[in-house]
């Protein structure tokens, strides 16, 4: 038990004195690197949104056809996934409104 407390305090003494850093900018304010840093980067769903949402439908509509009809079930609910997934990601409004370039 002892050699385990030995072992774990030095390590985590370590970790929790980490220092803020940053930068001064070209108008002389101090910017700092915190927590928050790319906090309005959009998520990887945001990003990758329509292949996301067509690749679950498609799955899901291959998990059902399987289900009921077997492999050719598989295969006509994976078409099918995949025209619903189009449509309803065609149909979304987009969620980002400033453009990355």
């Amino acid at each position: 038990m002892a050699i385990m407390l030995a072992v774990a305090i030095p390590a985590m003494s370590s970790t929790a004195s980490a220092q803020a850093r940053g930068y001064y900018g070209n108008d002389g304010r101090y910017y700092s690197y915190d927590q928050n840093y790319g906090y309005n980067q959009p998520t990887v769903y945001d990003r990758h949104r329509k292949a996301i949402n067509i690749g679950v439908a498609t799955g899901a509509g291959a998990l059902i056809g399987a289900l009921i009809g077997g492999r050719k079930g598989a295969l006509i609910g994976a078409a099918a996934g995949v025209a619903g997934g189009y449509i309803v990601t065609k149909k979304q409004r987009p969620r980002n409104y400033t453009y990355y370039r």
